[in-house]
């Protein structure tokens, strides 16, 4: 008898656990990998998937379709399955699914979430959809390539500057642009890529207005000097290297022919000498 109710007990435990399951695939943090959605009016252009939630007023998901395809020419890479867009209209479902208070948000499995107040201040022109889909595409796109290990170990600046180069986000909204960015560093602010989201990051002291943004643009602006004193040819390598090397150090200097450190200073020495007029 003992053993009967031990084994009705295990029984609904696990029922209840495949409950909460199904319950977070639907409804919570686990949605963006769900292959049900509820709620939502499917479109599929040539190049997204693209999952509107009832009530929501946007309807230029034909241009959305527009953006993968320049983002691929632009990193010269491709993607392997259409990004999933998931374009929200309630402020409640975003939060419980996303879990972040973020406009926009991308996941390795190709998902990306937009929150309601992304497409509002879109509609207002506060924000650029284009911008910042370009940004969170880049991000899927690099995922796709790259696999779900070597996006552990791949560096977190890099992905940021990548995707702010891409997007050609410096100099919109809150993000400095190149020459404010230079002249914040004139001033003493840099933040070394190395530390970004690892436990030293708040040990950098940084005089800035949005300490977030000022890093994201200092990011850009690496990569963009990357580009320009040593090609793109070479930043490709870089880039796509990262994905299958796992030591970053080493394959900076195979690449480029100096250490990681020493072209932090030969940027910074190159940001003293380039004030912007």
């Amino acid at each position: 008898m003992k053993r009967k109710y031990t084994l009705a007990f295990i029984s609904i435990v696990i029922f209840c656990f495949l409950l909460y399951l199904l319950y977070l695939f639907l409804f919570g943090s686990l949605f963006p990998f769900s292959p049900l959605v509820f709620g939502f009016q499917k479109h599929e252009p040539n190049n997204i998937i693209v999952y509107i939630q009832n009530g929501s007023t946007f309807k230029d998901y034909q241009v959305i379709d527009t953006y993968p395809g320049e983002v691929e020419s632009f990193l010269d890479l491709k993607f392997s399955k259409k990004p999933k867009i998931y374009i929200f209209s309630d402020k409640n479902s975003y939060l419980e699914r996303a879990k972040t208070k973020a406009r926009f948000i991308a996941y390795p499995n190709r998902s990306i979430m937009i929150s309601p107040w992304a497409i509002k201040d879109a509609q207002d022109r506060t924000i650029s959809l284009e911008i910042y889909m370009k940004h969170e595409l880049s991000h899927i796109l690099l995922y796709q390539n790259m696999g779900f290990i070597a996006d552990l170990r791949y560096p977190k600046w890099l992905l940021e500057g990548i995707a702010m180069y891409t997007s050609n986000q410096l100099g919109t909204s809150l993000y400095p642009s190149k020459s404010q960015v230079y002249e914040l560093i004139q001033k003493g602010n840099h933040f070394p890529p190395q530390f970004y989201e690892t436990s030293q990051k708040d040990d950098i002291q940084l005089d800035v207005e949005n300490r977030v943004t000022f890093m994201y643009s200092e990011f850009a602006c690496l990569v963009d000097f990357l580009i320009e004193r040593y090609g793109r040819e070479k930043f490709h390598q870089y880039m796509t290297g990262l994905m299958v090397n796992k030591n970053h150090d080493n394959l900076f200097k195979k690449i480029y022919n100096i250490s990681f450190t020493d072209f932090q200073d030969e940027f910074i020495e190159h940001v003293k000498n380039n004030a912007f007029k």
